[in-house]
């Protein structure tokens, strides 16, 4: 049984943890709600962006004037994943779930003979990512220093991906992230930004029913739009993996902090029965001798 000094050292350990543990989780809300409104506020332009560029480019179509960031090099054999990720932890699945997707990914590439190179944006996927594809890191983006995510810091990612791809490094680039549902779920997400690839109904329910008249043409709009879409879609991924990463961290906070209550509750009932067991020894011992005096 348990010295019952040890096991009252460890129930005031475990109630530290909780307290350290339940300040988290309201610091964690309280980043949530501004990180959700920044990643809501900010999908009705990313959405509106990527309808007119679908219409853009359904309109240009396989030109041979069309930019090079929508028609691509004409291959695919060396692919760039850009994994997203947080410079911290203690956020649950967050980051493994985003690093298990890129992984899965790149396996898949390298079984169909592509070549695989991975740039990480976040300590988290980079460390993870190091153990098993070390050898295919190109690069690395550190956020740590960042206190709030700005377009800028999206367009510093962009721009070096965008100098990569005219330096002829790679023919396919595609980013991965977390898109935040709610607290409890968030959804590891891939998506390809070069060459730049739009879904179907976008077109349909924007390009088809409207008509423009575009100056000074549509492939030279395109060719000023296209990097900025690079940029839009990085930001919009980094918006949408901070609200994810605080709402994961809240939820992880929330689980530790039950746990160790319930941990609190058996070391507490654990500590009043070897109390108990203590003193009924020495009970016994001296009922014991006053029966033999």
């Amino acid at each position: 049984m348990a010295n019952l000094k040890d096991l009252k050292n460890r129930i005031s350990s475990v109630k530290s943890t909780r307290k350290i543990t339940k300040a988290m989780q309201m610091v964690a809300a309280a980043k949530l709600r501004r990180a959700q409104e920044a990643a809501e506020a900010s999908r009705p332009y990313t959405e509106r962006f990527n309808a007119v560029m679908a219409g853009l480019a359904a309109s240009v179509g396989g030109s041979d004037s069309a930019p090079k960031l929508l028609s691509g090099t004409g291959q695919d054999k060396v692919h760039l994943l850009v994994v997203l990720t947080a410079e911290r932890g203690l956020c649950g699945g967050f980051n493994s779930n985003i690093a298990k997707l890129a992984k899965a990914h790149a396996r898949d590439l390298l079984a169909k003979g592509k070549d695989v190179k991975i740039l990480t944006v976040g300590k988290k996927g980079r460390d993870q990512l190091r153990r098993d594809f070390g050898q295919l890191l190109v690069g690395h983006v550190d956020l740590s220093d960042v206190k709030r995510l700005g377009y800028g810091d999206a367009q510093g990612i962009a721009k070096d991906i965008l100098n990569r791809f005219d330096g002829g490094e790679f023919d396919v680039a595609t980013i991965f992230y977390a898109k935040f549902v709610n607290v409890v779920m968030q959804t590891p997400t891939a998506q390809q930004i070069i060459p730049a690839k739009f879904d179907a109904d976008e077109t349909a329910t924007d390009g088809a029913s409207t008509l423009f008249d575009y100056e000074p043409s549509e492939e030279a709009v395109l060719a000023d739009l296209l990097p900025r879409g690079v940029a839009t879609a990085i930001f919009s991924a980094l918006l949408e993996n901070g609200a994810s990463e605080q709402g994961a961290r809240m939820s992880a906070m929330d689980n530790a902090t039950r746990n160790a209550g319930e941990m609190i509750d058996k070391l507490t009932i654990q500590y009043n029965r070897s109390r108990q067991a203590v003193i009924t020894n020495e009970l016994i011992e001296i009922i014991s001798g006053a029966e033999a005096l």
